[in-house]
């Protein structure tokens, strides 16, 4: 592995706090100068921002430029993207105001499936600290600048992982579901790469459907977070009922808001792009 840096010049669409803490993933931690590290892969990397320079350092095997133009989404166009949306209604427009510099990661499948497993009824410090002692405990350690980091294991690193070691983790009624749902993966009742290859998102959302601990909702923040990257799906957990209700439903009591209500009306306004809309809908009403 070999040090390595990357500077992307002039970048719009791309504020850290915007793309970490907008509840898309578990392995970013800020640090004590604003910047962000976290693990891709087999990767270390370092996240600045200075000016409108974002600087990327770290440790790889791989060239560092090619790991953050896929992972990072470079090719799509977000400035196009925002401008669409932006125009739906005046929601909207101040929600992508607010998180204007979110960016929808290429998450590896298998680690966003376990994460959302893990995040399961449950707050993002806990999820955040499970997924390390996972990471900790089965995954590969590599040392950057003299802290220690550990890579997310693989389905064959927790083969022989017993209910009770995971329980032993920290995670709780969720412990059968990782057994469980990896024992899946390796005997290929679900075939990650089949995954890739479908093109039609309700088949894949079946299929994800079929592992223990995913539900329609952890379905679809799969479908939308990992590199299956289906904008066409929209995630709906207490926030996104919330926010729906508040400026498109209205009704009294937003508990009695239907999922299928909320789906429709995302269809109608949001179209193909309702995955994004309802992380920037998202995003401004949990942080305001």
């Amino acid at each position: 592995m070999k040090e390595q840096e990357f500077i992307l010049k002039n970048q719009n669409s791309f504020e850290l706090k915007d793309i970490f803490d907008c509840g898309q993933c578990f392995r970013w931690n800020e640090q004590p100068d604003k910047s962000y590290t976290g693990v891709i892969k087999n990767a270390i990397i370092n996240v600045k921002k200075e000016n409108n320079d974002i600087i990327f350092t770290g440790k790889s095997e791989e060239n560092m430029r090619d790991i953050i133009e896929y992972y990072f989404d470079l090719n799509t166009d977000y400035e196009k993207i925002k401008q669409k949306l932006s125009q739906i209604d005046e929601y909207l427009k101040k929600s992508i105001e607010y998180g204007e510099g979110i960016r929808i990661l290429n998450q590896d499948l298998w680690e966003t499936i376990i994460s959302f497993i893990i995040s399961a009824n449950n707050n993002i410090p806990r999820i955040k600290g499970i997924i390390e002692r996972l990471s900790q405990k089965y995954g590969n350690e590599i040392e950057w600048k003299g802290e220690k980091y550990y890579t997310f294991p693989t389905p064959e690193q927790l083969k022989d992982v017993t209910v009770e070691q995971y329980r032993s983790l920290g995670l709780g009624f969720r412990d059968v579901r990782l057994y469980e749902t990896t024992k899946m993966i390796l005997n290929k009742e679900v075939d990650l790469e089949q995954l890739h290859k479908n093109l039609d998102t309700q088949e894949v959302r079946n299929e994800l459907l079929k592992l223990s601990g995913v539900g329609p909702k952890v379905a679809d923040c799969i479908l939308l977070f990992s590199d299956l990257k289906r904008f066409d799906v929209f995630p709906i957990d207490v926030w996104v009922r919330r926010v729906m209700n508040d400026l498109y439903i209205k009704d009294d009591d937003e508990t009695k808001v239907s999922k299928t209500k909320i789906e429709k009306i995302a269809e109608e306004k949001f179209g193909n792009l309702k995955g994004l809309a309802q992380q920037y809908l998202f995003y401004w009403r949990r942080e305001n």
